[in-house]
């Protein structure tokens, strides 16, 4: 965890580490699609096949996970974490 203080006076910050689970969607609408994910469960590896949620509607879908980066800081990702969705199952 990351601290960053204000020289100005303010509150400490924290940043939290996270693991990212990169998905290919292997069935419905958004099959094909390569989307990142924040791992629920250390137990995913890649090639898991997930439930995890797309599009607007965050209908399931199942996944096959190409790629886990561990203990990422969040500000260090390309992706803000407010944006980040979940996976929702391992199959």
């Amino acid at each position: 965890m990351n601290m960053i203080h204000s020289m100005a006076g303010g509150k400490l910050q924290t940043h939290n580490n996270h693991d990212y689970v990169k998905v290919r969607i292997i069935e419905g609408e958004y099959a094909g699609n390569i989307i990142w994910y924040l791992s629920t469960s250390s137990l995913i590896k890649e090639d898991s096949l997930v439930l995890v949620p797309v599009g607007r509607g965050n209908i399931p879908a199942k996944g096959k996970v190409i790629r886990v980066d561990h203990d990422v800081n969040e500000l260090s990702f390309p992706v803000p974490i407010k944006k980040m969705k979940k996976i929702l199952e391992i199959l």
